[in-house]
């Protein structure tokens, strides 16, 4: 089966890791911070590679380089850039992975979890989102 397996992030999340700590982000990573998570994500998708169980995985552009696209009531679109001020967390990486369980893709995501950070650092759960047989062929 496959399955969706999402990283969640704020703005003030990549502020921090560029060393610029905030009060939701409040403690700033070191280089030795940021190469110390590479290393480990690098790792990781190394390992899924070989198990065969990695179809994709991308870390994502900060939020302030977000473009929302939606349709006005006059049928036209509205290109807004950015997060929207509402909002707190934002996709920051996935992977997509064909995964022999459940539980196996869990035993991931808990892995995932394991990423180093520096103390303080807040901490977003990793969210698992099964992808349907034939989910591709739904959208034409």
């Amino acid at each position: 089966m496959k399955y969706l397996v999402m990283v969640q992030g704020s703005q003030a999340d990549y502020e921090a890791m560029q060393g610029k700590p905030s009060e939701s982000s409040p403690v700033a990573w070191t280089e030795q911070d940021v190469q110390a998570m590479f290393t480990f994500m690098g790792a990781l998708n190394n390992d899924l590679a070989e198990s065969g169980e990695l179809i994709d995985a991308q870390g994502l552009a900060e939020p302030a380089t977000t473009r929302h696209v939606t349709l006005g009531d006059d049928g036209k679109a509205v290109i807004t850039d950015g997060p929207y001020s509402e909002t707190k967390e934002l996709l920051a990486g996935y992977w997509v992975l064909d995964c022999a369980s459940l539980e196996r893709v869990t035993e991931i995501a808990e892995r995932v979890q394991r990423c180093p950070q520096p103390a303080g650092a807040p901490l977003h759960p990793v969210v698992i989102r099964p992808i349907p047989d034939g989910a591709a062929d739904t959208c034409a």
